[in-house]
């Protein structure tokens, strides 16, 4: 028995350095997945206010904002004011993408409502970012959250408040999760347009990876969704899913697009729903060609017909303080 127990205490300490160090093996290569995805492509933007207002005034009257998010960081956006006491609107776009995605549609839904429309970029995006690195929708939900604090402390020129109770949000992909929390907790928030809505924050990590590496397999994103636990300790990743969240969301109006060009998004949007509470009236259309996530690529004709869907959508919305 003895010789046994030696036999089997030099066999723990042969193999013991082994696990440990394929062990940390995995874990170093999962964090640097996540460091890797976290890091959106970055491009100029499509259009800047300053090339816009050569070809429209209302364009013209956009200005750079910046506030601080609810952990301290910084945040920017671009500003459209509206008329004093009217509802407003934050434009939320996709991982990948920037606030130059929306521009087009903000100055439309100004020159048509007088609304004040916000267009942030989210965390890592945009051009020379303040913070570097994107968390997949986790600390961007508390982000959407501080969009509307700022948007609650503009005073028009009567210095009474420039916004009215009301305010939605558009978003998409990872825009569409933060506008989801910040209803969840923000009453005064009636309407949400979401387009292309992912399962949770897991879903645009994985992809995120996949585009990173492409023919990777699925293996990679698991690795990615271990090395979130390491890489945002802090807590700036959250695994909420979309569903449960929109379950807490009573008495507002949604809409909900999503298109083929994103197969996956398209059937995670048509899921959610179902999640809403009865007393929500949820309108979908599931079937754009594209949706709003490649919108990017559609023609003019194509995107005219979006925006007038989205624009359409918060007039009959908010058009009236309730």
């Amino acid at each position: 028995m003895s010789q046994t127990t030696r036999l089997f205490k030099s066999f723990s300490r042969l193999i013991f350095p082994v696990i440990l160090l394929l062990s940390l093996a995995v874990v170093a290569v999962s964090v640097w997945l996540v460091h890797k995805a976290a890091a959106p492509p970055r491009t100029a933007y499509l259009v800047t206010p300053e090339k816009y207002g050569q070809f429209s005034t209302r364009g013209a009257q956009v200005t750079e904002e910046t506030w601080t998010n609810g952990d301290g960081s910084p945040s920017r956006g671009w500003l459209l004011r509206g008329s004093e006491g009217l509802p407003a609107v934050i434009l939320l776009h996709h991982y990948g993408a920037d606030r130059s995605h929306v521009l087009d549609l903000a100055v439309k839904m100004s020159e048509a409502t007088n609304y004040t429309v916000l267009m942030p970029d989210a965390r890592g995006h945009g051009v020379n970012p303040a913070i570097s690195q994107s968390s997949f929708g986790g600390c961007e939900n508390d982000d959407a959250i501080a969009a509307v604090g700022f948007l609650r402390g503009l005073k028009g020129l009567s210095q009474t408040p420039l916004v009215g109770k009301n305010i939605g949000f558009y978003g998409v992909e990872m825009g569409a999760l933060g506008a989801l929390a910040a209803a969840a907790k923000d009453a005064d928030i009636k309407a949400l347009a979401l387009d292309s809505v992912p399962l949770s924050s897991d879903d645009i990590l994985a992809s995120a990876v996949e585009r990173r590496f492409p023919g990777a397999g699925q293996i990679t994103s698991k690795f990615a969704d271990l090395g979130t636990r390491f890489y945002f300790y802090n807590g700036c990743y959250r695994r909420d899913a979309a569903c449960d969240t929109a379950k807490s969301i009573a008495n507002r109006q949604v809409l909900l697009l999503a298109g083929a060009d994103a197969p996956k998004l398209q059937d995670s949007t048509a899921k959610l729903n179902r999640c809403f509470p009865s007393s929500t009236k949820v309108e979908a259309k599931t079937d754009l060609n594209p949706s709003g996530y490649g919108l990017a690529n559609a023609s003019l004709e194509q995107s005219a017909a979006y925006d007038q869907r989205v624009i359409e959508f918060f007039k009959m919305a908010l058009s009236s303080e309730k």
